[in-house]
């Protein structure tokens, strides 16, 4: 799993292993928490570890799973959750920046998914990858327009893999709606109140229901190349 220590991602990374899955993920600039979210896991699961990777260069993805595979054997799930996030207004967006988001958002999810795929394809049994993208991927943000294409250009990659990696390996995506809201990402406002109008289910979304679906996508064989939204009916508005 890359990403692993973001508010969500470390959840994920910890029901995962309380729902048996030995775990093995990334971490970027973050020590203090990717340490934190190890600890919680080998609760569950002793034989987990981490390793940093930055996901913008493919020399940092390639020494990720050199790591990957002195710990394991097999790969039954890649879960391709790094991400980068800020607001870059059109008109104002740098060069640093644009690379930036399109490289952590895209350019690493697509190297990531060619790694465990030359991993995936070569085992006797069906694997699983599933990427982590954003139904922002279907909306019009003026001011996230790197951010967004990236994931739009992510959901497209999911189809794509999906489709040369069958039967093989199983390739989707799940796209959350909103979850948790940092106050540094909206300068300093509170939102949340604002946009739980805009949720039909009026409530903002759990890990318990990204977990759902991936309890799904992990047990099911007979879905591939879908982006399943979970955002409360959020795009109904």
């Amino acid at each position: 799993m890359t990403g692993a220590t973001g508010r969500l991602g470390s959840s994920i990374a910890l029901s995962l292993a309380q729902r048996g899955y030995d775990m093995f993920f990334t971490w970027h600039s973050s020590p203090e928490a990717a340490q934190e979210t190890l600890e919680n896991i080998r609760k569950y699961r002793l034989d987990s570890f981490m390793t940093q990777c930055d996901v913008s260069k493919v020399a940092s993805i390639k020494n990720a799973f050199s790591e990957f595979r002195r710990h394991f054997e097999r790969l039954d799930l890649l879960l391709v959750s790094a991400s980068s996030f800020y607001a870059t207004p059109v008109g104002q967006v740098t060069e640093k920046e644009w690379d930036n988001l399109v490289d952590t958002n895209f350019k690493g999810a697509f190297f990531t998914m060619q790694e465990g795929a030359s991993i995936m394809q070569h085992q006797p049994f069906v694997s699983r990858i599933v990427t982590i993208t954003d139904i922002a991927a279907e909306l019009v943000w003026k001011n996230f327009a790197p951010y967004t294409a990236a994931k739009a250009a992510t959901q497209h990659l999911t189809k794509v893999f999906a489709r040369v990696l069958a039967p093989r390996v199983l390739v989707n995506s799940i796209a959350p709606g909103t979850f948790t809201i940092n106050p540094e990402w909206n300068n300093g406002q509170d939102l949340q109140e604002e946009l739980k109008e805009r949720i039909p289910l009026g409530t903002l979304g759990s890990t318990t229901d990204i977990m759902g679906v991936l309890d799904f996508l992990t047990e099911n064989t007979y879905v591939t190349g879908q982006i399943i939204n979970v955002d409360g009916g959020r795009l109904l508005c």
